[in-house]
């Protein structure tokens, strides 16, 4: 029979699976093993020093929030690190910081769940839930995101007093939206501390919600959020479909607008392709200033690399900085998770950091992705070619079931790839609206998950676009 704190250790690690990123997971959690829990202590076994040290930097408060979920309250974190010297291996014993995972219960709040919205007005000990590591130093500006970015300060130097309100900012997962979100906020509170500032998830607003419900409390629900001098509110896209939440927010929104609050929200999409959402809302979302956050560009990846690496007191070759750049692409947080495997396995592995480490790190941890080359026009070769079909008939306004099915993925595939508006994609595959583009990918998307047959051509086809 298993012991029971093995099973207890295996409860925490799927917790903390949907935490943190799954490079993170992998690189920081997984290596961990599970040595004994007497008298309410648990030891866990790190590879090295190294380990140790970066655990207790960047995640020791989700191995103490985790354990004190699962193990209960009064658990005591222990280290027990691997030693390597003069050729022979041993152990030595850390306390995690603090010791205990939580000192006190009482006044502690879950971060997942946000403040304590329900017992009336602000608390004087009101937590902003900001991350006091996401500065606006630290959000390195480049074409992608310098419009965000300066809209960012400015609304932060005077909340509430520009045009700016609210301000929208969307773009792909990982691009830095979250990031700019929490250096507004603290920008905001720097620079004027007499103002309540708030950040919350969609997700975590929308809890809230439906616990106010639940306990008969709206109405504290509502005048928390509404004696608010800055709400941000991150991924509103995750509202969708749930009216009552989205109404509640439109009546938060008004408020709070008309009374000179700032109001920053994001999303994956531009408040126009986002369906489901109420229009009256939609259109609130579009009064201020809305800014994309596209993609990084080289130069950008190549400056976020190198002050990351800076800033941990590490010195990468030139040509590694410069090979990861070219080949991560897709998103700053795949470029983090990067850095921290190549350290992991450098550490661990006793290797030195070089172009050979880097494409294995790569090839492990970030999904191939197409050549920054890659045009509608190619995707429209290559999946007319494989189907067997005249590029002509794509443009066509025939209904003919096989070319709408081969429109449908040529709309998809630009859309997963291609960094271009759906407005864009439509217009260029047959003349569509928006719409139609975002119908055709959710098709494809759901055909793909029903369909074993259907999944393996496409397949097929995103390899052939990845040559």
């Amino acid at each position: 029979m298993q012991p029971n704190y093995l099973s207890l250790w295996n409860k925490s690690l799927e917790i903390i699976k949907d935490i943190v990123s799954e490079v993170a997971y992998r690189t920081w959690f997984l290596p961990i093993v599970p040595i004994s829990y007497e008298d309410k202590k648990f030891t866990i076994q790190v590879p090295s020093e190294f380990f140790y040290e970066y655990l207790e930097k960047n995640y020791v408060n989700v191995l103490k929030m985790t354990l004190f979920r699962v193990f209960g309250e009064g658990v005591i974190l222990n280290y027990r690190v691997v030693m390597e010297k003069s050729g022979k291996n041993g152990t030595i014993d850390y306390p995690a910081t603090n010791g205990h995972a939580v000192l006190n219960t009482q006044s502690s709040i879950d971060l997942r769940k946000g403040p304590r919205v329900y017992e009336g007005y602000l608390p004087q000990d009101f937590d902003c839930q900001l991350n006091s590591k996401y500065t606006i130093d630290t959000f390195f500006e480049g074409m992608s995101n310098k419009l965000a970015r300066r809209a960012g300060e400015t609304v932060a130097d005077n909340p509430g007093k520009t045009t700016f309100n609210p301000l929208m900012l969307y773009g792909h997962s990982g691009v830095g939206k979250t990031h700019l979100c929490h250096a507004i906020g603290l920008r905001t509170r720097a620079l004027h501390p007499e103002k309540k500032v708030l950040f919350v998830s969609a997700n975590v607003f929308q809890r809230q919600y439906t616990d106010a419900v639940r306990k008969n409390t709206t109405n504290d629900f509502l005048m928390f959020y509404q004696s608010l001098d800055v709400l941000i509110l991150d991924d509103i896209h995750e509202l969708v479909g749930k009216q009552q939440t989205q109404n509640t927010f439109f009546h938060i929104f008004n408020n709070l607008h008309q009374l000179g609050k700032q109001l920053v929200m994001t999303s994956d999409k531009a408040p126009v392709e986002i369906l489901g959402m109420e229009e009256r809302l939609l259109t609130r979302l579009k009064w201020g200033l809305t800014t994309e956050i596209a993609r990084p560009d080289k130069a950008l990846r190549k400056k976020i690399l190198q002050k990351k690496i800076e800033s941990e007191g590490l010195v990468f070759k030139e040509d590694v900085i410069d090979y990861i750049a070219e080949h991560v692409t897709d998103n700053i947080r795949d470029l983090e998770g990067t850095l921290v495997s190549l350290m992991a396995h450098s550490v661990i592995n006793n290797r030195e950091i070089d172009i050979a480490l880097a494409r294995q790190v790569i090839k492990q941890t970030v999904s191939a992705k197409p050549a920054e080359s890659l045009s509608i026009e190619k995707i429209q070769k290559v999946v007319c070619d494989y189907f067997h079909l005249e590029q002509e008939l794509i443009h066509s306004p025939s209904r003919k079931r096989e070319i709408v099915m081969v429109r449908q993925i040529i709309m998809y595939l630009a859309k997963e790839y291609l960094h271009v508006s759906l407005s864009y994609i439509g217009k260029v595959v047959g003349g569509k609206n928006h719409a139609t583009v975002l119908y055709s990918h959710n098709a494809v998307k759901n055909q793909k998950e029903i369909d074993k047959a259907f999944r393996f051509k496409m397949d097929t086809l995103e390899d052939s676009l990845k040559k």
